[in-house]
């Protein structure tokens, strides 16, 4: 029976990280480029502790005004450069309190940008690759980043999304275009199920495409994040899945 893994976005300001914790085996903490900030890092790790989740650096565009969603205009060395502080001042706040990073998985516009940029993927892959070797990269099955970084020898864990819809290039449905975000849980557990069970997922044109994940995304900011959360973990539970 395949393990997975469930994240889940944290430390955005959404309040229900606790409600969410017990549910999930990693999350992805953000840094302070899209939202967050000293203490809630802080709050979030302690509650990472309390429930033994892996923690992860969630950095993105500097952008807290659009919530990291929009790609920014910025030089391959000053997007570096920002990725690099973002992570460290997670990883600062995770090793003085006894734990430590186990992966990055960037954010928002930065995930999709990434995953079909070269130049992006670059960007963050070389912030990544000042930190220890031993960190995991969350990126999406076939992008470019996940390929490049494969090439460097960076550790990836294929990523799924469970409350978001695909186009038939595997890339995530803007969120500007309805039916991006899903939000029935049964749906939610049905998209779930068909990743898991047959690495298969249906895009928004019915389309069957092939995906691989080893971890799957609820986002924390889904007005249902702790419906859901609940929901899926007690499902596959419940079905046998074993959950990581």
């Amino acid at each position: 029976m395949k393990t997975i893994d469930i994240n889940c976005d944290m430390g955005e300001g959404m309040g229900n990280e606790e409600a969410i914790m017990p549910y999930i085996n990693s999350c992805n903490i953000a840094c302070g480029g899209h939202a967050g900030d000293t203490a809630i890092m802080k709050s979030t790790v302690d509650l990472t502790l309390k429930y033994d989740v892996k923690i992860g650096a969630h950095p993105s565009y500097p952008d807290k005004k659009n919530f990291g969603r929009h790609a920014m205009k910025i030089s391959s060395e000053d997007l570096t450069t920002t990725i690099e502080n973002q992570i460290k001042a997670l990883k600062i706040i995770a090793e003085s309190s006894g734990s430590k990073l186990h992966h990055i998985k960037p954010h928002g516009a930065l995930y999709n940008e990434a995953a079909k940029d070269k130049s992006t993927a670059e960007a963050v892959l070389n912030a990544i690759n000042s930190f220890d070797d031993n960190l995991f990269l969350y990126a999406p099955y076939k992008s470019i980043i996940a390929n490049l970084a494969l090439d460097r020898g960076i550790k990836v864990i294929f990523e799924a999304f469970a409350d978001r819809a695909y186009n038939d290039n595997l890339q995530l449905v803007n969120r500007s275009i309805a039916g991006s975000v899903l939000e029935n849980k049964e749906d939610i557990y049905e998209q779930v199920c068909s990743i898991i069970t047959q690495q298969r997922i249906e895009s928004i044109t019915g389309k069957q495409l092939h995906l691989e994940a080893n971890t799957i995304c609820i986002h924390g900011d889904n007005p249902k994040a702790v419906e859901i959360v609940k929901f899926i973990h007690q499902k596959l539970n419940s079905n046998s899945h074993n959950i990581a």
